[in-house]
């Protein structure tokens, strides 16, 4: 039914009852099931292409699609604009989005969404106390993914960036990213752990490893979303890959209890200026204006 909220056994049944197309993605296939009662072939070919483009940008991050195989299921449902996904990660790795019937091209062109589900894919599992780095990685690579496939610039990504990464700094009492399941510290506050780790991976070796290196290298050996880990084990081997223990010594600091972050140096060391709601100008006779292109260079 239109706009009907589904569980994830409906999702999974869906998948394998619908009539999908099967796509050919970098490194593997993509089921794409549309629930498309009352849309027309104009909203199908819009959709057609929203999805491609998502799976070019994940692709451009992880150099070839997250997973070997995964189900998309999209649905038509009243209005305009995505109104939101979830992926699961049981029997098999899967998507689901609902798409507004009314939707027009400008609507799907500057989405996040897809790509935002896409990088949960190549993520392990993990306990519920660490959501945090589920969704703060694909909160942090959504954006550069984007970047790295010619769909965004960077100087509108580190716009956003500079304007929505305070939300995930400590409020009062607050009790690390382990113990803090605001919807502020789960998103933006495991997005603030990806950018200190990507900096300080990019300083320490000289730009030859980011967090791009750690998070390909946790993919292929998870396999993706299907894995369940501990996140022990999921930092210890993007330590591996880039021969650094900076993802574990940073989830030492921040995970039990609040870590005090200079935020705003840390920008102006990028080399990003700004103020709220004004754009933001890159330097790049910046101390770190070196780390902050290779963040977002195509490698």
């Amino acid at each position: 039914m239109l706009g009907q909220s589904l569980s994830p056994e409906l999702v999974y049944e869906a998948l394998r009852q619908g009539r999908g197309e099967s796509l050919n993605v970098p490194g593997g296939k993509l089921m794409l099931v549309l629930n498309a009662q009352g849309a027309g072939p104009e909203w199908v070919a819009n959709v057609h292409q929203w999805v491609l483009r998502a799976v070019t940008a994940v692709s451009a991050y992880f150099g070839r699609f997250p997973v070997d195989r995964a189900g998309l299921l999209i649905r038509a449902v009243p209005g305009s604009g995505v109104r939101g996904g979830v992926s699961y990660g049981f029997d098999s790795s899967a998507v689901k989005v609902d798409v507004g019937i009314e939707s027009q091209p400008s609507d799907l062109r500057d989405d996040w969404v897809l790509t935002h589900e896409f990088v949960h894919l190549g993520f392990p599992s993990l306990r519920r106390q660490h959501v945090w780095i589920e969704e703060g990685s694909a909160t942090y690579v959504e954006p550069i993914a984007r970047v790295q496939a010619g769909q965004l610039s960077a100087t509108r990504m580190w716009q956003d960036v500079f304007a929505d990464l305070p939300k995930g700094l400590p409020a009062p009492g607050d009790n690390g990213l382990d113990n803090t399941h605001t919807w502020a510290r789960t998103y933006w506050g495991g997005a603030l752990f990806c950018l200190l780790a990507d900096v300080e991976l990019r300083r320490e070796t000289e730009g030859r490893h980011g967090l791009q290196t750690a998070l390909r290298a946790i993919r292929d050996n998870s396999r993706g979303n299907v894995a369940f880990w501990t996140i022990e084990q999921t930092l210890a081997i993007g330590d591996g890959a880039t021969g650094r223990p900076v993802l574990m010594n940073l989830y030492r600091k921040m995970a039990p209890t609040a870590m005090d972050v200079d935020l705003a140096g840390l920008m102006a060391q990028l080399g990003v200026h700004g103020a709220p709601g004004k754009a933001v100008e890159l330097d790049d006779s910046a101390p770190l204006a070196s780390v902050r292109r290779a963040i977002t260079s195509v490698r």
